[in-house]
């Protein structure tokens, strides 16, 4: 990791050990052979394209798993910013890190050695034509809270879903009717200052720590809508620019 956000330039790391990213090509390369054998494929050259970074998150950002759920443990507990009650279990965040990977990036922010917060996306709904649409997530350590981190997160994943091809972010966000202990409208504050716009306000439908709370909706175009729009590049086939 440099400069506070996670790098892509570096070697996998596992359990101690250093496994680059030639290794892990070759043993995938020779698994598919394998099946392709018993299965009666002729032989055929297989490349494989992975960014490092991809690969990267896939093994760091699972092995990381229990900090960044520390993070967010406390938004569950102390805040109504999520509207979750329960801290999953580790098994469980780790498989929600894992789900994103398969399509989307999962962003990490460092600072001093230590995870100081963290960002992703996720689908905005299921059906194809929202392909171009997602829906932003992001959570800071509370101890570094209008550091910079958001917007650096925010950029970078800006940055990756536009190679990707994606055209809309949008950000589901809860909004206090008064600000108090567990909400307030800094969130909003935050998108709008990197360009969301407030699309509509749904009113009191989130119920937690005794209280109600509004749920509103920004959002931010990042890229060019087409009559022939080019399909979505999953996040694990994505050549990364530098």
């Amino acid at each position: 990791m440099s400069g506070g956000i996670f790098s892509p330039d570096i070697l996998l790391e596992k359990q101690g050990g250093y496994m680059t990213y030639h290794r892990l090509e070759n043993s995938i390369i020779d698994v598919i052979k394998e099946e392709q054998a018993k299965l009666g494929y002729r032989k055929e050259e297989i490349r494989l394209y992975y960014p490092l970074s991809s690969l990267d998150h896939f093994f760091e950002t699972e092995a990381d798993a229990e900090e960044i759920l520390a993070i967010y443990a406390k938004y569950i507990e102390q805040t109504a910013i999520t509207f979750e009650y329960v801290v999953p279990s580790i098994e469980e965040f780790r498989g929600r890190i894992r789900h994103t990977l398969e399509r989307f990036p999962y962003l990490i922010a460092e600072k001093d050695g230590k995870i100081a917060g963290y960002a992703y996306v996720s689908p905005f709904k299921e059906r194809a034509a929202y392909d171009w649409s997602v829906e932003t997530s992001i959570y800071v350590d509370m101890e570094q809270k209008r550091s910079g981190i958001g917007r650096r997160l925010y950029e970078e994943l800006e940055n990756i879903l536009k190679q990707q091809g994606i055209l809309n972010v949008n950000a589901c966000i809860a909004y206090p009717q008064a600000e108090d202990e567990y909400l307030t409208k800094d969130s909003v504050l935050f998108h709008e200052k990197l360009g969301y716009t407030m699309v509509g306000t749904f009113h009191q439908c989130g119920y937690k720590f005794h209280r109600w709370y509004d749920m509103v909706w920004m959002e931010k175009f990042i890229g060019e809508h087409r009559e022939n729009q080019p399909d979505i590049i999953p996040f694990p086939k994505l050549k990364m620019e530098k």
